[in-house]
């Protein structure tokens, strides 16, 4: 009875002592820094409201969900505050009401219901913003800083590094989470209404289930996989090839076990396939926005990435299924009359997709919303805004040579890749590698603790450690040869962006 009694009294002290470890542990800490540094913008942009297209749309679709009309948009007080812009066809729209407006299937729909919860307990009024803000903030924004110190310390265990380096590979994890906690434009990215927001983090939270699952299979491991990918492709589609492919890993490594993560993976995405296959009379996916990404992609005028022009020449379709077909098949038509520029549009996009986060610059200083800004400052803020990038991916290009042939590496690689290979074919633009930013900046930080020693190393270990070696140094030359071409092609707008009135530059986006 005794030693039950003194068993119970050392359980309760272990577990009183957990909250105070969790409060002291590093991922706690950086998570507050995080937060710290996002809530600055926020609290900045308090007055702030919206100006992008997206945004209205989602803001659109998160007060009708909020109100309890369902998944519709455009009602008719929106379509005037849009009409200048846009001449909509409403004869296009099935079963339109002017004062709810019409279901849509266009957009994926959980960062909708995101702001939906946000407003439905804050209410509708201006003040909605900078509630969705600040919730963006706290639960994903700054989430992101500790979940990239968990995937690190997952990817290079101490392990896989060798004795005596526990210690250096500590501070690899906490300095990639100090990039990601620190990095400026993930800070200014709670300011707008967009499904990176909740993309970002619900990628990472399943490639850490991914992670975790490969290292201890479980039933726990393998549900929350298939859930968080479930989430993330209901959050923005593009994931889904890189879903298939880890489904198909974990099948190969674990066999049937791994059916767990496909079946909630199917359960979280099918009802939304179901509701929009009713919707439209035939099965439809997530979203139905590729056959307007196509049409933007492979546009005559276009350069592979998002031109404004071009932006609104679909939009007055209301009906998303035609939208949809119409921007397929013109797309389909803009490659066969011009074969000749598939390729070259494959390129401009890696080249976009890999380029200087300068865009969100030009256009939010050159529309005059932040107003003038003296030419010292103007620099600096945008050395600041650009620098970053450049470090942490000529660093990651030189990690990549210090990869091993293991299942989790693999599925870093298949994530890196098949990400990005969607946007090469469809349409591209630098903001879209800000959710493999974690990814980047763990084998940034992971060759600033090696160092070139090992790069040296890697070099003379075996003919794969000259190929990957050959392979990093190579994709440091085509990133720098890949933002010299992107200034020399934008030095005009550069030039007139950092002259006395290139406040009033007035970029489309």
């Amino acid at each position: 009875m005794h030693g039950t009694i003194v068993q119970s009294v050392l359980c309760f002290k272990s577990a009183s002592r957990l909250p105070v470890i969790m409060f002291k542990s590093f991922p706690f800490k950086i998570y507050l820094v995080a937060l710290a540094l996002r809530l600055i913008p926020v609290l900045a942009a308090r007055g702030l409201g919206i100006g992008l297209d997206d945004m209205f749309q989602y803001d659109m679709l998160a007060r009708s969900l909020a109100q309890g009309h369902g998944f519709r948009w455009y009602a008719e007080v929106d379509l005037k505050q849009l009409a200048s812009f846009v001449d909509f066809d409403l004869s296009s729209a099935r079963e339109y009401d002017p004062l709810l407006g019409v279901p849509t299937s266009f957009r994926a729909p959980l960062y909708p219901f995101f702001l939906a919860i946000v407003y439905f307990f804050n209410g509708i009024d201006f003040s909605r913003f900078f509630a969705a803000r600040l919730a963006q903030a706290v639960f994903l924004g700054a989430p992101l800083a500790p979940l990239t110190y968990w995937v690190h310390k997952k990817l290079f265990p101490p392990l896989l590094l060798g004795e005596g380096l526990g210690g250096r590979f500590e501070s690899a994890a906490r300095a990639s989470a100090w990039i990601v906690a620190a990095y400026p434009l993930l800070l200014v990215y709670p300011l707008g209404l967009g499904t990176e927001n909740p993309f970002f983090v619900l990628l990472l939270a399943s490639f850490l289930f991914l992670l975790l699952s490969i290292e201890r299979p479980s039933t726990f491991h393998f549900l929350l996989s298939g859930v968080f990918i479930g989430l993330s492709a209901l959050t923005r589609s593009v994931i889904l090839a890189f879903a298939v492919a880890a489904f198909c890993l974990l099948f190969y490594l674990h066999g049937k076990r791994a059916l767990l993560a496909i079946l909630s993976f199917s359960v979280v995405i099918a009802p939304w396939i179901v509701r929009n296959s009713l919707l439209h009379g035939k099965l439809t996916g997530i979203e139905t926005s590729m056959g307007y990404n196509l049409y933007l992609g492979y546009h005559p005028q276009g350069n592979g990435s998002f031109v404004f022009g071009p932006s609104l020449d679909l939009l007055p379709i209301l009906d998303d299924a035609e939208r949809d077909r119409i921007g397929t098949e013109k797309a389909l038509e803009f490659i066969k009359a011009q074969p000749e520029r598939f390729f070259p549009l494959a390129i401009n996009r890696l080249g976009f997709f890999f380029g200087l986060e300068k865009r969100v610059l030009m256009y939010f200083y050159g529309n005059n919303l932040i107003g003038f800004v003296p030419l010292p400052l103007l620099l600096t803020i945008s050395a600041i805004l650009l620098l970053p990038f450049a470090v942490i991916s000529i660093s990651a290009a030189l990690g990549l040579s210090l990869l091993r042939s293991n299942p989790k590496m693999w599925m870093l690689i298949l994530l890196l890749i098949l990400y990005t290979i969607p946007h090469i074919f469809i349409l591209a633009e630098d903001r879209f590698h800000l959710a493999l930013v974690p990814y980047i900046a763990i084998l940034a930080a992971q060759f600033w603790m090696e160092g070139f020693d090992a790069l040296t190393a890697r070099w003379r270990e075996s003919s794969a450690g000259k190929f990957l070696t050959i392979l990093s140094i190579l994709c440091v030359f085509l990133l720098v040869i890949n933002w010299g071409l992107e200034l020399i092609r934008d030095w005009d707008k550069i030039i007139q962006l950092l002259g006395p009135n290139g406040n009033q530059s007035y970029f489309p986006y």
